[in-house]
Parts: structure tokens; C-alpha cells; sequence
């Protein structure tokens, strides 16, 4: 099986004092493999997609939960091994994501919003994740993977950029609609996946961002309108996918009466002081925290069934700070994602 690996972060600070460690897992040098507890599978990972959600836990943007901790929340594996009442097939290809767990008791989750339930626990954060050679997971937390999705390294980011761009979508409105025209500011691989699952479900996508580059990839993808600037009244629904609060009154002034206005970032700069106006009218502004197994697995068949493609560069496991240092540094053309 070649070397067992694992990449965890001891100490959150900017990344090149960060205290992230390339180190042996268990099943090397003798060491026995961890096995899956009851409910558990053990995954041989394939690929694990790199996100911004990753770096911010590096350098501390969000608190830590836990330390050590292997980083990594948009897993592709086989199952391994498994735990007792878990009727899995070894050899089974599953995605593990974002939310690792829920109490699955509380008003949140009675209620289809385990997203936001006080008890989760998270992929990478609060419990070890997918930047390793083997993980284990919570089998009823696996998301079985549709053959047509493709290769694991395309898959990989799906399970959270895609998840919550899919959510986001939710919040929107636009699961409630069959069309209408909605509008992405920032576009990155979650808004390029939201494009293709919106086009899909037949409304008209408008995209906003300073990049030329992403502009010109918005077209390709079948955007309507890419620019810079959103015309006032222009479009029945937004998502701001850009972490900077000055571009929520935009994304409110350019939705009609009765839109939605969804954030989908976990961080974002201050949202600056705007006029009742823009809200008035029952415009609604909201933002989007984790998501839901659902929603995985309405974005996994969807995906699957409008031929969603996600663009990828890849490292090998070892390069997990590279890949991190090229995202700070937004030097990657597409979602990095480590393949052991």
C-alpha cells in the first residue's frame, strides 16, 4: 500500500509559522490500522479536495475545536473495513463532507436543519479528516458517490463547495421556483457549480466578478451576462459567494421585490450600512451555515444528472502546504485536491 500518511495541524497560525506536520499513520511502521467502530466505516481515501474553509483553520480565522487535528472535509474513498450494523460493501465508493455528525434529537434536527444543530461536529475540524491515507467516518454521515460523476480528484469538491453552493441555491429560492434569473458575485468552484445546477434546473444565470478570467469561464458555462457591475431590479435571486460585506447592498439592489439574497461564505468583512430600501419590499438577506445530508444528496444526483464538472489541480498528499500556500496566494487555476 505504499506509505501511510496523514497531514495535521498542532498549531493555528499564518501558514508559513503554522504547525502542520506530514507524519505517519497508523498502518505504517507496524503500527495496527485504526478499526471503524460500531456505526463506523474505515475509508481508503482517493482524493481529498483543498478549501478555503481548510485555511482558515490553519491560520486561525476560525477558533479550533480540537488540536491535533487532520485536516481535509471533501473526501473520496473506498470502504475499508467496517463497524458493527453498517452494511456497507467493502470496496464501496462513498464522499465523506463538511458535517460529520448530529445529536439528531434536538428542535434543529427534528426539524431537517442538522446543519444547525448545537451538537454537530465537523469533517477535519472537530474530528479527523479526509488529508490522510485511511480515515474513519459515521457510515450514516457517507454519501454514496453515482458512477457517472467521474474520477475521485473531479468529485472531491463537490462535497463542500458544491454542497453549499447547493444550499445556498436553497436559501435563495431557487428550489422553490422551476425559472428565473439569478445572480453569483465571486465565482469560484462553488459558484461554478452552482451555474451548472441552476442551468440545470432552467433558470438564467447572471455573474458578477472582477476577473476577467472567471468572466470568460462564467460564459463558457452558459452565464447570460458576466460583467462587473449588476443592473438595479435585474434578477429575482443572488448568492454572494465573495467573504466581503461591501457587495451584500449590491447583490440587495440588483433583486427584485420578494428575492433572496443568500451569503455563502463562513467568514465575510462587514456589510456596510445601507438604506431600509434595499430590504424593503420583502427582499430578505440570509446567510448559509453548513449543510444538510440532503442537500448532499440532491447535489450528488443532480450533479450526476446534468453532467456538473468541477476543474481540478492536483497534488500528492505530501504537498498539502503547497497546495494551501498557492490558495492563499490565489495562484491555483482550479480546486486543489490531494490524491494519496
Amino acid at each position: 500500500m505504499g506509505d501511510e500518511l496523514r497531514v495535521r495541524l498542532y498549531r493555528q497560525a499564518p501558514l508559513p509559522e503554522a504547525d502542520l506536520r506530514v507524519e505517519e499513520a497508523a498502518g505504517s511502521g507496524g503500527r495496527p490500522a485504526e478499526e471503524p467502530g460500531p456505526g463506523e466505516v474505515r475509508l481508503r481515501v482517493e482524493a481529498c479536495g483543498v478549501c478555503r474553509t481548510d485555511l482558515h483553520i490553519v491560520e486561525g480565522d476560525v477558533p479550533a475545536h480540537t488540536l491535533p487535528v487532520t485536516l481535509g472535509h471533501q473526501v473520496v474513498g473506498r470502504v475499508e473495513a467496517v463497524g458493527s450494523g453498517v452494511e456497507l460493501a467493502p470496496g464501496t465508493r462513498v464522499g465523506v463532507g463538511w458535517l460529520a455528525s448530529a445529536c439528531g434529537s434536538c428542535p434543529a434536527c427534528r426539524s431537517g436543519r442538522e446543519n444547525l444543530c448545537p451538537e454537530a461536529r465537523f469533517t477535519g475540524y472537530d474530528v479527523d479528516g479526509g488529508y490522510a491515507t485511511t480515515m474513519t467516518a459515521r457510515a450514516d454521515f457517507t454519501y454514496p458517490l453515482p458512477d457517472p460523476l467521474g474520477d475521485a480528484a473531479t468529485v472531491a469538491p463537490l462535497l463542500c463547495g458544491g454542497v453549499i453552493g447547493y444550499r445556498a441555491l436553497r436559501l435563495a429560492g431557487v428550489l422553490d421556483r422551476p425559472i428565473g434569473r439569478l445572480l453569483l458575485i465571486g465565482f469560484g468552484n462553488s459558484a461554478s457549480i452552482a451555474l451548472q445546477v441552476a442551468r440545470g434546473l432552467g433558470w438564467e444565470c447572471h455573474v458578477a466578478t472582477r476577473s476577467e478570467t472567471h468572466r470568460d469561464v462564467a460564459r463558457e458555462l452558459g452565464a447570460a451576462w458576466a460583467g462587473e457591475e449588476p443592473e438595479p431590479d435585474s434578477v429575482d435571486a443572488a448568492i454572494v459567494f465573495a467573504p466581503t460585506g461591501r457587495l451584500v447592498p449590491v447583490a440587495l439592489r440588483a433583486i427584485v421585490p420578494g428575492g433572496a439574497v443568500a451569503c455563502a461564505g463562513i467568514t465575510m468583512t462587514d456589510i456596510p450600512s445601507f438604506p431600509y430600501a434595499l430590504l424593503y419590499r420583502e427582499r430578505v438577506l440570509r446567510s448559509v451555515a453548513n449543510a444538510t445530508r440532503r442537500d448532499a444528496l440532491e447535489l450528488l444526483e443532480l450533479a450526476a444528472r446534468f453532467g456538473v464538472r468541477s476543474e481540478v489541480e492536483t497534488f500528492p498528499l505530501r504537498e498539502a502546504r503547497e497546495a494551501l500556500a498557492r490558495l492563499a496566494a490565489s495562484e491555483l487555476r482550479a480546486s486543489a485536491v490531494l490524491v494519496a
